[in-house]
């Protein structure tokens, strides 16, 4: 149907059909409308007016047909016959359905063959549908029991009443076995009456040459059931331990039957019920219950086990099935002969319990086929050991062994496990190569287009590639099974190269599954020629067969029973190839082979044909119940490991569909649970383990590396470990981001959005921490995108500029760290990182604190003048003690008293010499273990203090900044307009007034911030003067005299920092630092000293004093120069170097401080202030204009 849309899709054709219809429509109209031709001269326009309307109309169709296309490409994934696994609303159902009933199906004129074969047939329908609801509900039910509850979470009681909700599963299970118990007498009565070796009685029909050996396979499937039912339970430790307690509560209840709301009467018959349950179910008796049945007829029926003609041919059908079995047993051609063999040895044992006879040397044939295969999984985790069975069984058999045999058969499953462990990663490579040429044959087969002349080679060949690839499933299934079961078996652990093996096979398993699911159409389509082709082959030669009988003319009852029996199965096999049809033809053909109408290279054929026909026409079923992985619910426990390994080797990552399509095999068995309230629970709690284990071996572990390998790609200026791919190695994450997500129960994991989401999460939560990253997680997204393809959403958070810097907040809340760890420039209003571990240091500038106001508002800004207050506060208080030490103040009285003494001999200036020999005296008073003097931290808090004043000024200038970018586009900062007047004027809506107003607000609080800038240091100086001048802090007035030492250490300092730039070890290095100044031009300013320092003429004194020297040197260079004494020379050299150094630092000392000066008015002394502040407030009139050196 979609190929019939597509053609009729297909462009051009359909456009031209098109257009001859609206030709056609056309043409009516013009018969239709005899007015039209009132004028016949405007013919020709009017044709190539309808020429032109065509066109346009062949055009829209064309238009219209390719959107058809497109939307019909968009809604279909690809437009061939691929079906993907997981998404596939709807499937293909090929096992055809009998409707005819089984009377009617059998129908010839020989009407004891009729109801032989019917009676057979009935039996073999009954069998299988007994095999399907054991394989369904109660292999499922049982070994469920007792899963999705974990030990821990056990309340007492609960085993009680899972077990309470099971019973009622036991007694359907109890009627189930006895209904076996009852088709299998059935069966052994119907089989032994047509075998009669009574004389007496009359033969239904010649059985001579008639083996009804498909009886005996089903005969055998049903005690299979039993064994596997027995099994199971023999295994399950926790049911036998609930029923122990639940029977103990019984107990319990019975003593006191009011307590429980329960009549006494009834207590009784449930009792009885519960010990009938037990004794036939749970003491493992139910295979065993089955064959110590009463066979013979004690009403004169059948007698079975005196019949020797039964005997015998029970015995002889017996050895044929096994040498059916025993020839493909354990091979890698392999399909359905463990099942069988299991049947086989119960047939074995069920003939040793009705004749009582043994046949030696066929035990020991089949003992040797636990050589072949040494174990057999029946269901799940259920393994079973054919020579425990027989040992048990038939245990008159075993006494004829010797002992050592079956010890070396259990040293041989031993030995097999060792080998099969060695053995798996080749298995694995040589079934990866078988399965993957097998895969190419099936992509290749369908795409070669069918020749009619070769239409039987080219069906035959499909065949057998159908049949290949069920054959490689049901090697790799047995190998899994075999190897995981037994290990579990044997408890012997497995190693992780074997556990890696074995999901390899289970991937392969299921790759085959998939590749039959995704040529579906395909399949479907060859799977009905096939059968017909191999149909028409049987005819073929069951007519020659049927000619032979013809052709013999000489009648006898049993020629007439074959030639019913050959037309039967001609008639049957003519039509479609039902379960049903085939059993009756493989009966009829029981009947039809005797008498050697058939010769034996005619039989063989129909014998592979008929085999065929079953496998084919059952393909889809016996493909996905060999390739279902529902037994990996018992081996959970490789799930982490298989992870582990996927993610090491994150190449071929998309295997993870095939592990979890396995996974989901077992939910369908998880629905026939019966002891939890509702199998829902034990569904979520596998779900929850799976998933939780995905996240734990996979999904977190991509999350944090992915993570990583971003952090580290952005971060590669600093120093980390080694990240050369070529030492290092490296894995290609990228390749788990091209995986379609993979379905799991109802919901699909998809490994790119799992990732995505969480880098979208981290990455916004880290931002938000820190707003100032924003830059940086906004380069990791766009790697992300570029690396791995992940679309990331934006943050959208108020992000900062690419160069934030500190954030504002950040140096407030810890401006005490931010002043001692940064340097001020003065001249470029710039803070430098003193030290870092990185390669780089950090900067902040005005830019940065401006983009930090734009963030946060300017609201910041007198928040932070204030905690600098706060810090302010803090540091003058440790300088006011350190002015107040005796060994400070008396030094400082005693240089006031010398200087004054001085001052006149020196011409006003302050000797030079004094500084130093004060200098020196500080150092004699002690020095901390880093080698500072108490004047270098004297020094330090001054800087400390001068950096906060720096910050303020640059919040100051930030704020402004800020504030003109935000104002640049008011036109007049004088005039500006009233948006509001102008509204209310025009009379406008209440909500454009509103608007109106807030922009008027917005307004004039920027103009106001961009003014207000400037108060901020006349605030701090205005804030803390009256307590520095006032009488009680009398010793801070001699800090005047203490700023020479402090600038001649402050310049020693200057240049033993500014020395280590040139040097390898850079600790301590810089080349600014005027908080110094700034803190000297402050603290003079709050003591009103600026007269008092400037009456020392410093400056001056050094600048004569290093200007002396230097002429002293020049002079004895000159001396020198006539003597030619080289070292002596370039002594002086370096000694006029050094004065060089030191006078141009000090000169830019005096540079920054004169700089510094500026901002604190030093132009005025306390009292001019004073009295320029009385002025103003007379002169309201008159405003004055303040000019803001800053923004100079």
């Amino acid at each position: 149907e979609r190929k019939s849309r597509a053609g009729s899709c297909d462009g051009l054709p359909l456009a031209e059909l098109q257009l001859l219809n609206g030709a056609r429509q056309m043409a009516a109209v013009e018969t239709l409308s005899p007015d039209w031709e009132f004028d016949r001269v405007d013919d020709g326009s009017q044709k190539i007016h309808a020429e032109v309307q065509l066109k346009n109309y062949g055009k829209f169709l064309e238009e219209y047909t390719s959107q058809l296309r497109r939307i019909e490409n968009a809604l279909d994934d690809s437009v061939e016959d691929v079906w993907d696994f997981s998404l596939d609303p709807i499937s293909l159902q090929l096992l055809p359905y009998e409707q005819s009933s089984l009377l009617e199906l059998i129908k010839t004129e020989n009407k004891v063959l009729n109801k032989v074969i019917t009676v057979y047939a009935a039996l073999c329908c009954e069998i299988k549908k007994l095999k399907y609801e054991a394989e369904t509900k109660f292999y499922n039910g049982l070994l469920f029991y007792g899963e999705g509850v974990a030990e821990s979470s056990m309340v007492e009681g609960d085993s009680q009443i899972q077990m309470g909700r099971f019973v009622s599963f036991l007694q359907e299970l109890s009627c189930f076995v006895t209904r076996c118990y009852e088709v299998v007498m059935n069966v052994v009565h119907q089989l032994a009456s047509l075998y009669n070796s009574s004389r007496n009685a009359s033969k239904i029909i010649e059985t001579s040459g008639v083996h009804f050996q498909t009886m005996y396979e089903h005969l055998g499937e049903l005690l299979t059931v039993l064994i596997t039912l027995d099994e199971i339970i023999d295994n399950h430790a926790t049911m036998k331990n609930h029923w122990t307690m639940y029977k103990r509560l019984l107990k319990s209840v019975h003593h006191n039957p009011m307590k429980f709301g329960i009549q006494e009467e009834k207590l009784k018959p449930f009792e009885k019920l519960l010990l009938k349950l037990e004794s036939q179910l749970l003491d493992g008796m139910i295979f065993e219950g089955c064959i110590e049945q009463q066979f013979d007829s004690t009403n004169g029926g059948v007698s079975v086990s005196k019949s020797s003609t039964f005997a015998e041919e029970f015995a002889h059908n017996i050895r044929t099935v096994f040498t059916n079995i025993d020839i493909k047993l354990g091979e890698p051609s392999e399909i359905d002969q463990r099942e069988r063999y299991v049947g086989l040895c119960g047939l074995f044992a069920l003939h040793f319990r009705i004749f009582r006879t043994v046949d030696k040397k066929f035990y020991k044939l089949l003992l040797d086929g636990c050589k072949k295969v040494p174990a057999i999984t029946l269901i799940g985790n259920i393994i079973w050991f054919a020579d425990n069975f027989l040992l048990q069984k038939v245990p008159a058999a075993a006494k004829l062994l010797d002992k050592k045999t079956f010890h070396a058969i259990k040293a041989q499953r031993e030995s097999f496990l060792q080998q099969k462990a060695l053995s798996l990663t080749k298995d694995v490579q040589s079934y990866y190569v078988l399965v993957c040429s097998w895969m190419m044959k099936m992509e290749s087969i369908f795409t070669k287009e069918q020749r009619m002349d070769k239409f039987a080679e080219d069906l035959t060949n499909r065949c057998n590639i159908f049949v290949q690839g069920y054959v490689y499933a049901c090697g790799l299934s047995n190998i899994i099974k075999t190897t995981m079961n037994l290990h579990m078996s044997l408890q012997k652990p497995m190693t992780k190269t074997s556990v890696k093996a074995l999901c390899r096979l289970v991937e392969l398993l299921k790759a085959i599954e998939h590749m039959f699911h995704r040529k579906s159409m395909v399949v479907a389509d060859s799977v009905s020629h096939i059968t017909q082709h191999l149909q028409y082959q049987a005819l073929n030669a069951i007519a020659v067969a049927k000619k032979r009988i013809i052709s013999d003319k000489k009648y006898s009852e049993q020629r007439l029973d074959v030639l019913s029996a050959l037309v039967l199965a001609e008639n049957t096999i003519n039509g479609p190839s039902t379960k049903q049809r085939r059993l009756v033809v493989s009966l009829a053909l029981s009947v039809g082979t005797q008498m050697k109408t058939f010769k034996d290279e005619e039989l063989l054929p129909l014998q592979l044909v008929m085999k065929k026909m079953d496998l084919i026409s059952e393909l889809r079923e016996r493909v996905r119940g060999q390739c279902d992985c529902s037994f990996l619910y018992w081996h959970r426990a490789v799930f982490p490991i298989y992870l582990d390994d996927v993610y090491e080797h994150a190449v071929d990552a998309a295997r993870l569909h095939y592990m979890f399509s396995a996974l989901q095999n077992c939910v369908p068995a998880m629905m026939y649970a019966k002891h939890l309230e509702s199998y829902d629970a034990l569904l979520d709690c596998y779900d929850n383990e799976i998933m939780q284990i995905l996240n734990e071996h996979l999904l977190d572990k991509l999350c944090k590396e992915i993570e990583k390998d971003l952090r580290l790609s952005v971060h590669t200026h600093l120093k980390l470990d080694e990240r050369n791919p070529f030492k290092a190695g490296m894995k290609d994450l990228a390749h788990f981001f091209s995986l379609k997500p993979i379905r799991f129960f109802n919901k699909f994991i998809d490994l790119k959005a799992h990732v995505t989401h969480y880098l979208d999460k981290t990455f916004y939560n880290l931002t938000t921490v820190a707003l100032h990253d924003w830059a940086t997680y906004s380069e990791m997204r766009n790697l992300a995108t570029q690396r791995y393809g992940i679309i990331m959403t934006e943050a959208h958070l108020p992000s900062q500029t690419l160069e934030q810097g500190l954030d504002v907040l950040e140096i407030m809340r810890n401006i005490h760290v931010f002043v001692s760890r940064y340097l001020y420039n003065l001249n470029n209003q710039i803070f430098i990182e003193r030290t870092s571990n990185n390669k780089h240091l950090n900067t902040i500038n005005i830019r940065h604190i401006a983009n930090s106001i734009r963030t946060h508002g300017t609201g910041i800004m007198s928040t932070t003048v204030n905690f600098t207050y706060q810090f302010l506060r803090k540091k003058f208080y440790i300088f006011s003690q350190f002015m107040y030490d005796e060994h400070i103040k008396s030094r400082l009285i005693k240089d006031i008293r010398f200087f004054r003494e001085v001052k006149d001999q020196n011409d006003q200036k302050y000797p030079f010499e004094r500084a130093e020999k004060f200098n020196r005296g500080i150092r004699k008073l002690g020095i901390t273990p880093d080698g500072q003097s108490y004047l270098d931290q004297f020094r330090q808090l001054i800087s400390q203090i001068g950096n906060a004043m720096g910050y303020v000024r640059m919040i100051r200038s930030g704020g402004l900044h800020c504030c003109s970018n935000a104002i640049r586009f008011v036109p007049d900062l004088e005039d500006i307009v009233n948006f509001e007047e102008l509204v209310k004027e025009d009379g406008l809506s209440e909500e454009t007034q509103n608007t109106a107003r807030h922009l008027d607000s917005v307004l004039t609080d920027l103009t106001q911030n961009s003014a207000e800038g400037t108060e901020y240091f006349k605030m701090l100086v205005d804030v803390f003067a009256p307590e520095f001048r006032s009488s009680k802090n009398m010793h801070l007035r001699h800090f005047y005299i203490i700023v020479p030492p402090l600038t001649l250490n402050f310049v020693e300092h200057s240049i033993s920092c500014k020395e280590k730039l040139n040097k390898k070890n850079k600790v301590g290095a810089s080349f600014t630092d005027d908080g110094f100044a700034m803190g000297v031009a402050y603290i003079l300013k709050l003591l009103d000293q600026y007269q008092e320092f400037d009456s020392l003429h410093w400056f001056q004194s050094v600048r004569e004093k290093y200007m002396k020297e230097k002429r002293a040197v020049v002079k004895q260079q000159n001396v020198q120069s006539t003597n030619q004494d080289e070292k002596l020379l370039q002594t002086m050299n370096l000694t006029q170097k050094r004065l060089d150094i030191y006078l141009q630092e000090f000169e830019l000392l005096y540079f920054s401080l004169s700089s510094a000066r500026i901002f604190f008015r030093a132009d005025k002394t306390a009292a001019e202030e004073n009295q320029e502040k009385k002025e103003k407030e007379e002169e309201t009139t008159k405003p004055s204009t303040t000019i803001d050196h800053d923004m100079k």
